[in-house]
């Protein structure tokens, strides 16, 4: 054989393998299950891809003040916390049962940028429950970025 046929063959071996490993893994295609750590990391890799670049840099233009963290609030209250719950947790009912799970947005969501969490929130992410919500300004979604950050402090208050 061809030293090009080889390195196909065995290319093509090690992929066979490494998705019968992956399936054997991934207990079907059940939302309940943990996510493998093969799905984990190719989810992880492809947001920082989807991310459009120089977006992790962009900062909230607008200061978060009383009002815009009251308006936040009540538009969190009738989009976000069936998912995400009241406070952020991710501890809903709705939110535990999607694959992946919604996240707890006082945890790893406060090491985003505010311009990733804006992209997030504005386009949404696929293959997730997570919605684009296009229909709101960018001052309304703004302004959930600002009320994510707040329960980062919500946490870590005694």
């Amino acid at each position: 054989m061809k030293r090009g046929a080889i390195v196909g063959v065995v290319a093509l071996a090690l992929a066979a393998g490494g998705a019968w490993a992956w399936l054997e893994s991934a207990n079907g295609f059940s939302a309940t299950a943990k996510p493998t750590w093969i799905e984990a990391k190719l989810a992880s890799l492809s947001r920082r891809l989807a991310l459009p670049g120089g977006q992790n840099q962009v900062r909230n233009p607008y200061p978060p003040t009383p009002e815009r963290l009251s308006a936040a609030q009540q538009l969190f209250q009738t989009q976000c916390s069936l998912c995400h719950g009241a406070t952020g947790t991710g501890a809903t009912a709705v939110g535990q049962s999607l694959y992946p799970k919604a996240p707890d947005l006082r945890g790893s969501s406060q090491a985003k940028s505010d311009g990733a969490l804006f992209y997030s929130i504005r386009n949404g992410i696929r293959m997730s429950g997570m919605p684009a919500w296009r229909q709101d300004s960018p001052a309304q979604i703004w302004g959930l970025v600002s009320l994510i950050r707040t329960f980062k402090e919500q946490v870590s208050r005694p």
